[in-house]
């Protein structure tokens, strides 16, 4: 059911709409959960260590669905709150088309070149063929994850955070059945958990993509709306492409940082591996609440109700601390336990290694938060240079002192402790950025 974010209590309206996303990625983030579990259970920590590997250079390719998805959820958004339906719709046949070219093209360089990729990162012998076959898999499965990704985003666009998480519930539990199958049954090795992770997408991908597009019939427009206009691809590139461009420097950076991670051995990379899908289920989790708190100023911003947007930031910064003190706790006590769960002949070293990254981080997620709260109005009232801004300056900061401290005495220590400086600092930037908005004029904001 579609809901009007421009109406009603902003923290009432916030916690409804919200919480199912935050369900939502807490289930897409078991697809790749699910690929280090098995394959750390019922593999090995090698085929562990791959997935890892390869799970870095993914990333750079959920970048680019990711900015689609945050391109056209906010402008269906702005055109939904104004209820311009007609344009509403052409802007979703227009970012469909768009966003299927870059699908394609990107499909052509991970094929040509993913080997090179893992080469750059200095990805050891003895997993480079299991991290080849995985990204091969993925590269093919890579349609379905921008349609999907498309379809999420015009959802919560129209208000509606309830149905995606239903699809990321069903097809995540069974993605984890699926990889059991596969490798234990099969015996598919890491082939088996990338075809698992392919099946159940796909599945997922095409029911998203029909029941989004009924429900945008059922939403009367004058006349037939055009299939495609370039003045919407603008308006659409101006959010997506910041958007691919934030979240691709990310994954380069992030390849970078784990080149940096490799050189201390496949022990750290296991470790490392297991902890940051704790991390990034976290930090994911909170960038798809920013992502809803974009669709609640973009609404309002539409309707032309600026006033709300200030009380929204301070709904939704109370909503992410709250989150945060459950999970910052169950990671400094209990760690260890739950990197046993991808691990199954841990070694000391790796589970040390893992354990050390999580004391580190999880204190600053009440800091990173803030920052990507910050980032959903910046996102969602179209302030993208300063949005970019805020993100780069983490990104640079985490990826320079990566290098810097892991040649000192901390060794790889040394590569944990950038995160919190680079999360700090940008967070600074981001909430600066929001307070200089003028939260009462439009013409204000979107100049």
């Amino acid at each position: 059911m579609n809901h009007d974010l421009t109406t009603g209590k902003p923290e009432t309206v916030l916690w409804k709409f919200c919480l199912p996303l935050f369900g939502s990625i807490v289930f897409q983030q078991l697809y790749n959960i699910a690929d280090s579990w098995v394959a750390g259970k019922f593999i090995g920590q090698n085929a562990l260590a791959a997935v890892g590997n390869s799970y870095e250079i993914t990333l750079i390719f959920l970048a680019f669905a990711f900015g689609c998805n945050i391109g056209c959820s906010v402008l269906v958004s702005q055109l939904f709150g104004a209820k311009e339906y007609g344009g509403m719709k052409t802007a979703v046949s227009t970012a469909m088309l768009c966003s299927g070219e870059v699908c394609l093209l990107l499909m052509l360089v991970g094929i040509l070149g993913c080997d090179s990729l893992l080469g750059l990162i200095n990805t050891p012998q003895e997993v480079f063929a299991d991290s080849a076959l995985y990204l091969d898999i993925y590269i093919w499965g890579l349609p379905f994850v921008f349609f999907y990704n498309l379809s999420t985003g015009i959802f919560s666009a129209l208000g509606d955070s309830k149905t995606p998480f239903a699809f990321l519930a069903v097809s995540s539990l069974t993605n984890i059945a699926v990889d059991i199958l596969f490798v234990t049954a099969f015996h598919m090795g890491v082939a088996g958990v990338a075809w698992a992770t392919f099946l159940c997408q796909g599945i997922s991908c095409i029911l998203a993509i029909t029941v989004v597009l009924r429900r945008l019939k059922t939403i009367p427009s004058a006349g037939k709306p055009a299939l495609f206009s370039a003045a919407l691809l603008r308006r659409f590139a101006v959010i997506a492409i910041p958007s691919v461009l934030q979240q691709s420097f990310i994954s380069v950076g992030n390849i970078l940082i784990q080149s940096v991670i490799n050189r201390f051995g496949t022990d750290v990379m296991a470790g490392y591996s297991a902890s940051v899908k704790l991390n990034n289920l976290v930090i994911t989790s909170f960038t798809t609440i920013g992502n809803g708190i974009s669709n609640y100023a973009a609404q309002n911003l539409g309707a032309g109700k600026l006033a709300r947007v200030r009380e929204g930031f301070r709904a939704g910064l109370k909503m992410v601390w709250l989150i945060c003190l459950p999970l910052v706790a169950l990671y400094c006590t209990c760690g260890r336990a739950l990197m046993h769960f991808f691990m199954e002949d841990a070694t000391e070293a790796a589970l040390s290694s893992g354990m050390t990254f999580l004391r580190i981080l999880s204190p600053f997620y009440f800091v990173v938060s803030a920052k990507l709260v910050a980032d959903g109005i910046l996102r969602g009232t179209g302030k993208m240079r300063q949005f970019m801004a805020a993100t780069f300056t983490d990104l640079i900061l985490r990826v320079v002192l990566a290098f810097i401290l892991s040649c000192t005495a901390l060794g790889s220590t040394g590569i944990w402790c950038a995160w919190p400086v680079g999360w700090t600092v940008a967070t600074c930037l981001s909430i600066r950025f929001y307070c200089k908005g003028d939260w009462n004029d439009k013409a204000a904001v979107i100049q």
